[in-house]
This record gives structure tokens, sequence and C-alpha cells, in this order.
């Protein structure tokens, strides 16, 4: 605690309330736990997840920028915990779990050092910043969902070794082709690994139709400037499935990464508290237990959320995300049209002109299926 300054009193580990006693199920990213017999399975799930807050005293951004993103950098920081998340899933596993205090594997010290808020790792607070200048955002600016995901989808070129297809869903709508266009590999040269050229083909003919990890983000809108009650099931349902990365968002320039709900309260990690930047040795290795939230997570009634959102998703495999698209209208969260699932939101019942860019052809035959 002495290297943390919590930017809010109601932060403090010592006033943060104990997780709820209730037979109501506890859903995170895609497992359902009991609060009443699995609280210690809970608190250790949660803080297996990658915590990313604000950071002061690291390189400043750009050479001559802030050194801290305290006060701006919310929303950047709930960028890298949903796509952090995703390089777990992709590389370790949904069910691997954090052992503080112990020499930790090869492929989670390189996941973490991927978001060192130094400049040349992918996804740092350098990186983030500086590409989201693109965006029509300058460094220091705060962000909002869709900004976040659009930056990350630009980053996630780079990173070579994991081959991650980062593809943003705009207007609320998921076109399967263009997903299956983006997350089916070309076919690539063969990769040396440890000096064995013949390992690495064989790897790559185990790879599934070379179909790369896919992240999907679904920047939302339910509602205007309240969140509209009829989502409030669906959304929670999100975070029923399997593929689910999270969503992130908030409250108006305060933002936060929910991962799980337990009744009508959303479960999220704050990214609200200042930590000194970490500098990691010759061998990558540093102390990461900043890294990790070890307190209770925080709680907010869903009612409280601000309506723009982005939900993440990860498909390992091609049937991930065929699993995730029955799932999807199955519980009625979408529109099927042939090879389109459409997502509503509210405001697109009245603006005729979005769907005509969809449904311009009078041959198509769909089903628009209710929440």
């Amino acid at each position: 605690l002495s290297t943390a300054t919590l930017t809010y009193d109601s932060l403090r580990y010592g006033e943060i309330e104990d997780f709820p006693e209730t037979s109501e199920p506890v859903w995170i990213l895609g497992k359902q736990f009991s609060a009443l017999t699995e609280k210690d399975e809970i608190l250790a799930d949660v803080t297996s997840r990658l915590w990313f807050t604000y950071r002061k005293n690291f390189q400043p951004i750009g050479g001559t920028g802030p050194t801290s993103d305290t006060g701006w950098g919310c929303m950047l920081r709930c960028g890298q915990m949903i796509l952090g998340q995703a390089l777990i899933c992709s590389h370790l596993g949904r069910d691997w779990t954090w052992s503080p205090g112990q020499r930790q594997r090869a492929e989670y010290i390189s996941i973490l050092n991927a978001f060192i808020d130094k400049k040349d790792n992918y996804y740092s607070i350098h990186q983030i910043a500086q590409m989201g200048v693109g965006e029509g955002k300058s460094i220091g600016q705060w962000y909002g969902p869709n900004t976040v995901a659009q930056v990350l989808k630009k980053l996630a070129v780079f990173d070579s070794r994991s081959r991650l297809a980062v593809h943003v869903a705009m207007d609320n709508t998921v076109v399967i082709e263009e997903i299956s266009e983006g997350a089916c590999a070309a076919s690539e040269e063969p990769r040396e690994m440890n000096g064995d050229l013949e390992g690495a083909c064989a790897l790559a003919e185990e790879e599934t139709a070379l179909w790369k990890p896919l992240v999907l983000l679904i920047p939302l809108r339910l509602g205007l400037s309240d969140i509209n009650e009829a989502y409030f099931e669906p959304l929670k349902q999100c975070f029923m499935m399997p593929q689910s990365l999270g969503v992130i968002g908030g409250k108006p320039n305060s933002a936060h990464y929910f991962i799980g709900f337990v009744g009508h309260e959303l479960i999220y990690l704050d990214p609200h508290t200042t930590q000194l930047a970490v500098d990691p040795n010759e061998d990558s290795q540093f102390p990461d237990d900043s890294y990790h939230c070890q307190h209770p997570p925080c709680r907010m009634h869903i009612c409280e959320l601000d309506p723009s959102i982005a939900a993440g998703f990860f498909c390992q495999t091609e049937d991930d995300f065929d699993d995730w698209c029955n799932c999807m209208s199955l519980q009625r969260l979408t529109c099927i049209i042939h090879n389109i699932i459409f997502h509503f939101s509210l405001t697109d019942f009245s603006e005729s002109d979005r769907l005509e860019r969809f449904f311009d052809s009078e041959d198509e035959e769909f089903e628009i299926l209710s929440l």
C-alpha cells in the first residue's frame, strides 16, 4: 500500500465492502460461483485478472509529455485490462490462476511486459496514448469505449507473437463474413521455435483452419442518458457466456472494467488508484503484486451504469465463434439476416437510414428477435 496513492477515499482497502452473503449465483467472465460456498474461489478468480491502474513516474509520453496518467487514463487502463484478459485466455487459458510470491510462468511474464509503461511495449500507456492521436484524441485527453477499442485494434497488428485478430463491430453490427476474413490467417512461412523448424511446421498444421484468436469488441449505447431497463438482463447474459471478456464503461469520465455480476450488482475492477511505475530488470522479472487486485472487488447497481459501453468476447477457435453466434441468437439479443447479426440499440428503431445501409435488398429474408 505504501507505493499506491488511492484516488478515492471509498477505495481504501479497509473500507471496501466484503462480498455479499447471497444465494444468487455469481458470474465472472463466463464462470459461475456460489457466494455462500465458494467465496475464496471468487476472490482468487478476481485476483487472477490483470489489474491496470493509474501509474506515475514513468517515461514521458512522446518524450516530453506526461509522466503520469492520473485523472485521464482510466479508460485506457480499462482497455488494457480487457485486452490483457484476452491474452491470458489465449496463452494460459481462462482457468489460469495467479500465485502470489512465486516465480511466474514465462507466458505470463511476456503478457504482463507488453503492458509495462515503456514506450516500446505493445500495449503500454505510451502506445495507446500516441495511437489515440490518430483517432482525434490528444495525449492526456479522456477516451470513450469506442476510441480505446479502435486503438487496441490498431496496436494488436504489431503483436506478431499473440497473432490476435481484433475486430471492432460498429453500428451495433457483427458481420460474420468480415470476422471470418479477418480471423482466418493467410498461409504463413514456418516460424522457427528454439531452432526447431520442423516443430514450427507441426504447430502450424495443428492450428484450426489457420484461425487467429479473435477479440471481438462491440461498442454499444444502451440508452440516452441512463441505461434502459430492457438491457439489464441481456447485459448480464453477456457475462455468462464462456467467451466473455467483460465490459468497459462506467460513469461519465470515470471508467471501470466490469467482469461479472451478482443479482443486480455489477462486479468491476477500478483503475482509479495511482501506483509507481514498474521497471523490470534485465530478465524481465519484477514484483507483480501491484498488477492484481487483492481485495474484494467493487460493485455497483446496474442502473448506475453509463449507457455508453463496449462489450468484449474472445474466441480461441472458429468453433468458439460459432458457439457465440448461437448463444446470441438463442438468448434473443440479435436479429439474424443470413450472415449478419444485427444488435439493436435504443435509437436503431427510428434511424431508418442506418437500417437501409444493411437491409437495402428487397429480397432479403430476416426475422427480428425481440428482447
